[in-house]
């Protein structure tokens, strides 16, 4: 029974919950997790036909039939949002209700010179405590400082089948300015606001289909992500592309590793702001500890893919917040860091001549404040305006600052206490709730287990809370 041993953990309250669903005893359900034996799936088939037609109340019931779900399960589907039925519909496909995260406020961000109040929605603890604590930590030296690129995305069309590869490149290049023209007659509202195709590139990649000429489109997005700007432009010089070559196009569409925008956000801490008491001596040593995190997560993908998830527990949840494309944005930063070389951290940080830290990020970031969900979904829009930007240049500069503090704080974290320590207080809430706690059971629980100096585990969770209700 080895493995069941983490029974006791934050996963078996879900489990049990399902379990119980089904009307599976506890026993079975260990049996079951040990890999001794099956629970019955509560669904017989995925196959729904016509369901897509249904409202989303339909959709609901024969959710309910089909699965065998309780009242409540089915009413939290439709209780736990700011969008309607009707615009969550509008959305996404079979759409059956919404789902809640809570969105936190990081504090004391100044950038550029000016203040922000910065939306996080995520589920993870200490998370915006610690990009708060960390932004705090560089006031001394004025806080962030931006230099990001103008919003320009790529597009790429495919061709294949060319007799002579390096003529069709050719030939392209010498059309380029033909090419740009046909993109820009396309979207002439991104034109007059100063955006638009600005370039044509084209280079030759060998494949296991045989050599493809690849063409890049620059586009000039503006204050727009882009996607739909850039993939519309594609779709239309095809033709042209075909014609100037002689081979076939293929995929006409975006990339997401846009490294033509590129965000870009610095800042110094000093010895004495790194230090709890400020220390400069102890601040030195902790910076000597963070650059020595620093230099494994450089050398290291095993550690750089960590450090870089850290470094997006900031950025995603702002994207989140704000109606952004946040899978494009992780798929751009994670490539990025394997770009042209071994995949390493997002970040830099080094010690300046004074004993300072001094730290940067550079990420693709491609978002947008025109289009999209943040168009369309009240919250996003509420967020936006609490940030008080009016620019995807903003939001962007916002977001890798952000990153930046996100990164300090584990850096640090790992440095000195170790992660777990502040993670951990902050959870135990969470493993309060997991445990049974209800009302005021949950705050004092967590209290009396910070108090503790020993390891916080669910056991310890348990028990503390079984004598509180003893008393």
């Amino acid at each position: 029974m080895g493995r069941l041993t983490h029974f006791s953990g934050g996963f078996s309250g879900l489990y049990y919950q399902i379990a119980n669903r089904n009307n599976v005893n506890r026993k079975q359900l260990e049996a079951n997790y040990a890999g001794l034996q099956p629970i019955q799936m509560p669904v017989d088939s995925s196959r729904l036909k016509g369901f897509y037609k249904l409202s989303v109340p339909e959709r609901r019931e024969v959710l309910a039939r089909t699965a065998k779900l309780t009242p409540e399960q089915v009413e939290a589907w439709s209780s736990s949002g700011e969008l309607s039925d009707d615009s969550a519909d509008r959305m996404i496909e079979n759409v059956i209700g919404t789902y809640s995260l809570p969105i936190g406020v990081a504090t004391n961000f100044i950038i550029d010179g000016e203040h922000y109040l910065i939306p996080f929605v995520l589920e993870e603890p200490s998370v915006v405590a610690a990009a708060s604590n960390m932004a705090k930590r560089c006031h001394a030296n004025g806080g962030f400082t931006s230099d990001n690129d103008d919003p320009v995305m790529i597009g790429q069309i495919q061709v294949v089948g060319c007799d002579d590869p390096e003529v069709a490149k050719a030939s392209i290049l010498g059309k380029s300015a033909e090419l740009i023209e046909s993109c820009n007659a396309v979207d002439p509202i991104l034109v007059k606001f100063g955006g638009g195709c600005q370039d044509i590139q084209a280079r030759i990649i060998e494949t296991d289909s045989g050599p493809m000429v690849i063409v890049h489109i620059l586009v000039d997005c503006r204050d727009a992500m882009g996607a739909n700007a850039v993939n519309t432009m594609a779709e239309t010089i095809a033709p042209k592309i075909e014609s100037m070559t002689g081979g076939t196009v293929i995929l006409r569409i975006i990339s997401n590793l846009a490294v033509h925008r590129l965000a870009r956000v610095s800042a110094v801490f000093s010895p004495e702001e790194l230090s709890d008491k400020g220390d400069a001596g102890q601040g030195s040593e902790v910076i000597d500890g963070i650059l020595q995190a620093y230099h494994f997560a450089k050398a290291d993908p095993f550690r750089a893919t960590t450090h870089n998830k850290g470094i997006m527990n900031a950025i995603s949840p702002i994207a989140l917040a704000c109606g952004q494309d946040w899978r494009a944005v992780e798929s751009g930063a994670h490539s990025f860091a394997a770009h042209e070389r071994t995949y390493g951290s997002l970040t830099h940080w080094e010690k300046d001549g004074e004993g300072n830290l001094v730290g940067s990020i550079e990420l693709p970031m491609a978002v947008g404040l025109v289009g999209g969900a943040v168009r369309v979904h009240p919250a996003a829009q509420a967020n936006v305006a609490l940030l008080g930007i009016t620019s995807a240049d903003e939001l962007a500069k916002v977001m890798a600052a952000a990153g930046l503090a996100q990164n300090l704080g584990a850096l640090r974290a790992l440095a000195t206490v170790g992660i777990q320590a502040g993670h951990m207080k902050l959870h135990v809430r969470n493993m309060a709730v997991t445990a049974g706690a209800e009302g005021s059971e949950i705050d004092i629980v967590a209290a009396r287990l910070r108090e503790q100096d020993g390891r916080i585990t669910q056991k310890a969770v348990e028990e503390e809370l079984e004598n509180l209700r003893a008393e």
